[in-house]
């Protein structure tokens, strides 16, 4: 068994074990698609990742590292923790970018561009494709999630490499409550994403006010060292979750492909505004924080904080 250098980081939180953690392989040279799909599925977590150095094509075009990235149930083209978080295992093991300040990843969607926004790693959300959920699956999924279809505000399907078939729903507290029936969303084979607009962005000036003093902080870095606090003074504006069965995850404590697809539909169509915050995982007992900001050239960005919990070696042939 050949020893790789291996590091669990948990991503969108300062703080460890609030997050959703990721297994990072940096060294993912010689393992076979089998042995990779193996060691995901032993690690039981909602992604595991190999590093690979770039394609010649790729590496010429800026990429610094190549990226495969496993569910329990398969191969994703992309997914927004394990990019953050790969791309913090491979700085903290002495990766150097081609660019200063800027990571580019090569997955299966091509290339991805991280940057570093004060302090805190983002990643530019890749393009994503919407279409509208067909009404015989409609009834089904509404069905399977145990809500009344007056609760859904608007739904959709989102596809930016992962497919999220995605509920705006009618509040938080709806949110919060779902215990939805993950045997027949399994059976249906969809991933289903759902949101809710908190109740203080729905509300008057005075609260868009303190939520326009927050943007204004927007991508302010904080170390791996902060504290539970730092989460009091800023309440989210979209309360988050994502039920994954159709791929061996009943549900993903923090997912950042489901974050940015929503982020580029909410913004798109009004519904949010170019500059928010994310909450995903209290029913897990997680704390995950998603920063979203919009560029002035429309770019969604897609950032949070990360923090190394393991590191060592893994036995890996």
């Amino acid at each position: 068994m050949t020893s790789r250098p291996f590091k669990q980081v948990d991503v969108f939180t300062p703080v460890a074990y609030l997050g959703n953690p990721v297994a990072v392989v940096l060294d993912g040279t010689g393992l076979s698609d089998a042995h990779m799909q193996s060691f995901a599925r032993w690690t039981q977590l909602s992604e595991t990742t190999f590093l690979l150095p770039p394609t010649p094509e790729a590496k010429a075009q800026g990429a610094d590292y190549k990226v495969r990235i496993f569910t329990p149930g398969g191969e994703l083209p992309f997914a927004g923790h394990p990019t953050l978080g790969s791309a913090r295992a491979w700085l903290e093991a002495g990766g150097q970018p081609q660019k200063k300040g800027v990571i580019v990843q090569e997955c299966g969607v091509g290339l991805v561009r991280i940057e570093s926004q004060q302090g805190r790693w983002a990643f530019a959300a890749p393009p994503t494709k919407l279409r509208a959920i067909p009404e015989d699956k409609l009834s089904a999924l509404v069905q399977a999630l145990g809500i009344a279809t007056h609760q859904v505000i608007a739904c959709q399907i989102l596809n930016n490499g992962p497919e999220w078939w995605s509920f705006l729903l009618d509040s938080t507290e709806t949110v919060r409550k779902l215990s939805p029936d993950h045997l027949a969303l399994k059976q249906l084979g969809i991933k289903v994403g759902v949101a809710a607009i908190t109740q203080h962005e729905a509300l008057n000036s005075g609260l868009l006010i303190s939520r326009s003093n927050r943007e204004s902080r927007a991508f302010v870095g904080r170390t791996s060292n902060a504290t539970p606090s730092v989460m009091a003074d800023e309440e989210p504006d979209l309360e988050v979750r994502a039920f994954a069965a159709a791929i061996g995850i009943t549900e993903d404590p923090v997912t950042g492909s489901l974050n940015a697809s929503l982020a580029q539909w909410l913004i798109g169509s009004g519904k949010m505004p170019g500059h928010y915050l994310a909450s995903q995982g209290q029913a897990l007992g997680r704390q995950g924080r998603v920063h979203i900001q919009q560029d002035s050239q429309g770019q969604v960005w897609v950032g949070g904080d990360t923090v190394v919990c393991i590191e060592g070696h893994v036995a890996l042939d």
